[in-house]
């Protein structure tokens, strides 16, 4: 027996109870089960008005899933191909730009552990932090390795 066909509404809700997406993402998504006459713009504005798809939960859940292994440039470019812009974008960039530092030392440490010897390690451990989107300044600060004590005390 085959399973009843959802409608563009019940997909919708399924692919949202398995996570966020973007609206730019589930229009992509629906517009393959779209028949003629369905309006996939006016649904997706019912499912924000009823706040089930936000595009602030979409971009909060991609930047905690994203965030522990990529640099800023490569979250927010991410965020971009889904739709985010404008001024929620640059409050996401300056949260981001908070902690890239952090985040650079420990996917450095993660990766690596240890400073390296010479200048192709060096080299190797750049090009691996650059190529996941971390600034220039957060990986000359993860390349002098994680800090062993607080300077504090």
């Amino acid at each position: 027996m085959r399973a009843p066909v959802l409608s563009l509404k019940g997909r919708a809700l399924r692919f949202l109870s398995m996570r966020e997406h973007s609206r730019l993402e589930l229009k992509r998504k629906l517009a393959r089960h779209a028949e003629e006459g369905d309006d996939i713009d006016a649904l997706l504005d019912f499912l924000e008005k009823n706040n089930w798809l936000s595009q602030e939960r979409f971009a909060e859940s991609l930047i905690h899933r994203k965030a522990g292994r990529y640099g800023n440039s490569r979250v927010v470019a991410e965020l971009q191909s889904h739709g985010v812009s404008g001024e929620a974008l640059a409050e996401l960039k300056s949260g981001l730009a908070d902690s890239e530092h952090a985040r650079a030392v420990e996917v450095w440490q993660r990766k690596f552990g240890t400073v390296a010897r010479d200048a192709a390690e060096r080299s190797k451990q750049m090009r691996f932090l650059m190529a996941r989107g971390f600034s220039s300044a957060a990986v000359r600060a993860a390349l002098k390795g994680a800090p062993e004590d607080d300077e504090d005390g």
